[in-house]
């Protein structure tokens, strides 16, 4: 619980922004009050995946020491806001993420920032393989989850980069939903019941799907991912840090630990998470938290006093 009220003071922070149209003024806010938050939580942390590189945005940074240092060491990921762009155009899917897990358990991309990905639920964990065909892959998974291959659903980030990706998922017959930004909630809808989505694919981040293997080791399902450099420059780095760039990596070696956790709250509405509600006197937030050892998955709905929330909310729109 002490996760999510961090992730919970990042979404209310950030939600202020909703379709302001400012991505930088929003994720400010909510690194702001995770910032804040994060330090009360015991534990010695260092941020091991962080956004700031990659986004040249104001995130929490690789390297940074958070947590009050009285707790176990441990790695730290963090994303304030997954999908500062949803958040600013006012579009679904806007999480605050927070996960952490034994120290030296998550996985090292060496600045390759983005991976190709596969994530399934636990019923088609077993069934799927990164390497395989689309069509065998999703084939596998009506199969796995006894249904029609044409009432499978799968995620995919709408980017031109996906073209073929998507011609070849309608070629074997199933739906493709799209989603803008935000795959960490992607992700997770693909491995949780009555979210729509039975399978994500394609390359996103490397960072939200270190994420997004702390989810899923709770859950039950898997992520497959493979290292996707975007330049020879990018590719002989990741090379010379010793890594194979046609290996695909599993949960389990994306995150070594089962002592993991996860939290998420929603900052907009989505699949996965309701976003956050201001009501005249109270702000109503949704969250995921996950155990991964217990395989615990709690749905925690809260409602905070508008006014103990009076510094983050005198930073919204109408303060600029």
């Amino acid at each position: 619980m002490e996760l999510v009220r961090v992730t919970e003071a990042a979404a209310i922070a950030g939600s202020r922004w909703v379709g302001c149209g400012d991505k930088n003024r929003a994720d400010g806010a909510a690194v702001d009050a995770m910032r804040t938050f994060i330090e009360t939580v015991q534990m010695n942390g260092t941020v091991v995946i962080g956004e700031g590189e990659k986004d040249e945005a104001p995130m929490l940074y690789n390297g940074e020491e958070v947590g009050d240092g009285t707790g176990a060491a441990v790695d730290v990921a963090v994303d304030p806001i997954d999908g500062t762009r949803l958040t600013a155009m006012g579009y679904d899917n806007a999480l605050s993420v927070f996960a952490v897990a034994e120290r030296g358990s998550m996985f090292d991309p060496s600045a390759v920032f983005y991976m190709d990905k596969l994530v399934v639920g636990p019923d088609a964990a077993d069934v799927v393989d990164l390497r395989n065909p689309i069509r065998a892959n999703v084939e596998a998974v009506a199969k796995a989850l006894k249904k029609p291959v044409g009432e499978v659903t799968v995620c995919i980030l709408d980017r031109p980069r996906h073209e073929k990706l998507v011609s070849e998922v309608r070629e074997a017959g199933a739906r493709v939903k799209f989603i803008m930004d935000g795959d960490v909630a992607g992700a997770i809808a693909a491995a949780r019941p009555s979210t729509g989505v039975d399978m994500m694919l394609g390359i996103g981040g490397t960072p939200e799907g270190i994420v997004a293997a702390c989810a899923l080791k709770a859950t039950g399902g898997v992520i497959q991912g493979r290292l996707a450099p975007i330049d020879d420059a990018e590719a002989q780095k990741a090379i010379d840090a010793g890594h194979d760039l046609d290996r695909v990596l599993s949960t389990n070696e994306l995150v070594t630990s089962d002592n993991c956790y996860f939290a998420a709250t929603g900052v907009t509405n989505g699949d996965l998470l309701k976003g956050v509600r201001f009501g005249r006197s109270r702000i109503i937030t949704q969250s995921l938290v996950m155990r991964a050892a217990s395989g615990t998955v709690r749905v925690v709905e809260a409602e905070h006093r508008r006014d103990k929330w009076s510094h983050w909310l005198e930073q919204g729109p109408q303060a600029s």
